[in-house]
């Protein structure tokens, strides 16, 4: 017997969807992504981000925070979606459209999942060849989060608290690529009342002891609420 088309059955080529996640960490000096070396043609071998092939029952985001989850133990991450790559040839395998996110984790909390054996930290300007198109995902990526990094306090995502001053301003100068003047940029963070200090520091300990910090987040709220915003702008 012949069967039918369902009514909402069309006979006409379907693109395939995936999500891939560009995991930015940060070690302290430098700005990191994580990276897998795929086990699989289309380009065995070789190194690309984490992601997969939208399920029938999750949403775009769901899948990038299961990718997420699977590579860095992570469940809960700063996550964003930022752009959509649909070239026509991108990928081997057929007519695929990524939608992209990057995640910013604290790279001491991460703990690898399943996949972590091939997973590996790489610095940004160290990377081997990437698969696919993920240059190209690479490098918007990095403008979308610098774009953050001036207007949002994403950063704290990246840095371990408590955290001294100075590191804090060498993350933000590793991914904006500039200087800052130290005075400046301590006067300016103090000035938003976000941080506050840990209490690890004697109240009479030597000024040559920096103090260390950590971000509050019910502040930075409480700014957003009175119309102020976040700037690293001088």
């Amino acid at each position: 017997m012949e069967v039918k088309p369902g009514k909402y059955t069309y006979d006409y080529p379907r693109a395939s969807i995936t999500s891939d996640c560009v995991i930015f960490g940060y070690d302290g000096g430098k700005l990191k992504i994580l990276l897998i070396q795929r086990g699989i043609d289309p380009f065995k071998g070789m190194w690309a981000f984490p992601g997969g092939f939208l399920r029938m029952d999750e949403t775009v985001e769901e899948c990038a925070r299961r990718e997420l989850l699977e590579e860095t133990g992570l469940a809960t991450a700063y996550m964003e979606q930022f752009h959509t790559f649909s070239t026509v040839n991108r990928d081997p395998r057929g007519r695929v459209v990524t939608i992209a996110f990057f995640a910013l984790v604290k790279i001491s909390e991460v703990k690898g999942g399943d996949d972590a054996a091939k997973a590996a930290w790489f610095d940004l300007d160290a990377l081997p060849e990437l698969a696919f198109d993920h240059a190209q995902i690479l490098e918007v990526a990095k403008q979308k989060l610098k774009e953050r990094m001036h207007f949002e306090p994403v950063g704290f995502e990246l840095i371990d608290e408590p955290f001294k001053m100075p590191d804090l301003q060498n993350l933000y100068e590793e991914i904006l690529g500039v200087q800052f003047d130290r005075g400046n940029f301590s006067k300016k963070m103090l000035a938003m009342d976000i941080l506050e200090e840990t209490g690890d520091r004697a109240p009479d300990a030597s000024r040559r002891i920096p103090k260390m910090y950590r971000f509050n987040k019910e502040k930075y709220q409480m700014m957003k609420e009175k119309g102020k915003g976040f700037s690293v702008e001088f």
